[in-house]
């Protein structure tokens, strides 16, 4: 689906990585196709002797030459950065926004004209190509377009279609979810170091014990509440 498309990636912090390591390693991009902009060059430079992708500090020369662009940046810099692009953006390109909170009317507003958007609310476990990602599009987005994000985030994890509106429950759910993961695996090597176990092999039973369950809930299709 994304043979002959190229793929732009304003932003390359740790959302904008793991997606550049989902498309080439998951086989769904080679790495020329894949552009990015960031205003560190050493981490472009990084990026280039990594993954082989291409980079610039320029986000307009990113646009230019992309079909589908990926706006990973930061909520709060949004509207600088459209109003920078917003000539070179049109209804032939695809614009994915992954940055939370941002609606895609506002991101249209920024522009002062209809694009083809769909926005994206992933989790931070992209970085381990195991993360969830909602899908949202806006109206002058098709099917196959919605498939072409779906390709992008899949390669990083798992994804699904979700109303716009309910994008902020998801947020809250499998956004900050992590975090509370976490919370709860240290809680659980607390015990255990308690008890006389080792810190590290506490970490190691509790964070596969929560691997291996939710992998079981994935797999079996049982209710949880069956399960326990």
């Amino acid at each position: 689906m994304l043979k002959n498309r190229r793929v732009g990636i304003l932003g390359t912090g740790n959302m904008g990585q793991a997606l550049i390591e989902g498309l080439i390693h998951g086989h769904v991009c080679r790495p020329e196709q894949i552009f990015c902009s960031d205003v560190r060059a050493e981490r472009l430079k990084t990026l280039r002797e990594n993954y082989g992708v291409r980079g610039t500090s320029h986000n307009t020369e990113v646009v230019k030459q992309s079909d589908i662009l990926i706006l990973a940046i930061k909520p709060q810099i949004m509207k600088q950065v459209v109003d920078e692009i917003a000539k070179y953006l049109d209804l032939t390109k695809l614009v994915i926004s992954i940055a939370a909170g941002v609606s895609l009317e506002t991101i249209e507003s920024c522009a002062k004209k209809e694009l083809k958007l769909i926005r994206v609310m992933p989790n931070i476990c992209v970085s381990v190509r195991e993360g969830v990602s909602a899908i949202s599009g806006g109206k002058h987005v098709v099917k196959e377009d919605l498939m072409i994000a779906k390709t992008i985030f899949d390669s990083a994890g798992k994804s699904l279609f979700i109303e716009e509106n309910l994008l902020d429950a998801v947020t809250g759910l499998s956004g900050s979810g992590p975090a509370y993961i976490f919370l709860m695996i240290d809680a659980l090597a607390d015990a255990g170091v308690k008890v006389g176990l080792s810190r590290n092999d506490a970490l190691v039973l509790a964070s596969q014990t929560v691997l291996g369950a939710a992998k079981m809930l994935i797999e079996t299709g049982e209710h949880p509440g069956r399960l326990k």
